[in-house]
């Protein structure tokens, strides 16, 4: 299929890599039992019923995204994760699941917070919630807002339809507060200069770039984590003491090359937010008699 032709969501998924579809792969048990939530044109699901055997069932609401899913799926179910009614539907058809997936969903619904709790309600005895979730808190995504251009795209962590953004705490407190508890937690990392806010980092002084990536998570891309229901939790994954691991330097390599090649828009207001020169001036010192009147010391 040429990439032309390809639905936006289409990708090919090298499962030796880091990113977040094949760190979703590998924490699946093969031969599983999985529901795949808003599965897409089916580049995580042909994987699991392909190389990983398994028995998958999926949710999607794109009808074009359908009928290039429906090869991979034993069964495919048209739904809107907005409304009301979908969880139930699933499981008095098709049971309950080993995993329940939802790679880079949540992010583009209304309440992803009953969602989950619906993907919860589609565990068995053993299953596992995985989720792939995108970093707002990326030092990229941080100097867009320095820049005054918070700017949509087509893809990406700020994708046109994205509605929900959540930081390390906030993915935490997703889980929690649906009952859940993270078992299995990896970080996608990329540098700023490895996604495709690198044009507009550059142009970021290297005194803001250096206050942005003071953030022990600065450089966290996406978030993947595998959680089961408390009260069978073996273990508990705490995402604020996990650690930040570099992407070794053949990744480093092909992420740069790649965003340095993306074009540039030539529309973009590139004027500078940030004036080095600038100082903030130190406000006046109040009179004596002001002092008294506020009830100040002297």
């Amino acid at each position: 299929m040429s990439t032309s032709s390809r639905h936006v969501y289409e990708y090919d998924i090298d499962l030796t890599s880091d990113v977040a579809p094949a760190r979703v792969l590998r924490m699946v048990r093969p031969g599983s039992r999985v529901l795949e939530i808003g599965a897409g044109p089916g580049s995580i699901t042909r994987h699991l019923s392909g190389s990983l055997g398994c028995d998958v069932v999926a949710l999607e609401i794109d009808p074009s995204a359908i009928e290039r899913l429906e090869p991979f799926a034993r069964a495919v179910f048209l739904a809107d994760l907005n409304q009301t009614g979908w969880a139930e539907m699933v499981r008095d058809r098709e049971g309950q699941f080993d995993f329940v997936i939802a790679a880079d969903v949540l992010e583009h619904v209304y309440d992803p917070w009953s969602v989950l709790g619906g993907m919860k309600s589609l565990l068995n005895d053993t299953g596992s919630v995985i989720l792939s979730l995108p970093h707002v808190g990326h030092a990229a995504v941080a100097a867009c807002l320095i820049d005054e251009d918070f700017e949509y795209r087509s893809w990406g962590l700020l994708d046109r339809t994205h509605i929900r953004f959540f930081g390390i705490k906030n993915v935490e407190a997703l889980y929690r507060s649906q009952g859940l508890v993270i078992e299995q937690a990896e970080f996608v990392v990329r540098t700023p200069e490895m996604t495709e806010f690198a044009h507009r980092w550059r142009t970021m002084p290297a005194a803001v770039q250096a206050a942005l990536q003071a953030n022990r998570f600065a450089h966290v891309y996406q978030v993947v984590a595998r959680a089961v229901p408390v009260e069978r939790a073996a273990a508990a994954v705490d995402l604020m003491t996990q650690q930040v691991v570099p992407p070794d330097p053949a990744t480093v390599a092909f992420w740069e090359k790649t965003m340095a090649s993306l074009p540039i828009d030539s529309t973009r207001d590139t004027r500078p937010t940030v004036d080095g020169a600038r100082r903030i001036s130190a406000p006046p010192r109040r009179s004596r008699s002001l002092r008294r009147l506020l009830g100040l010391k002297k």
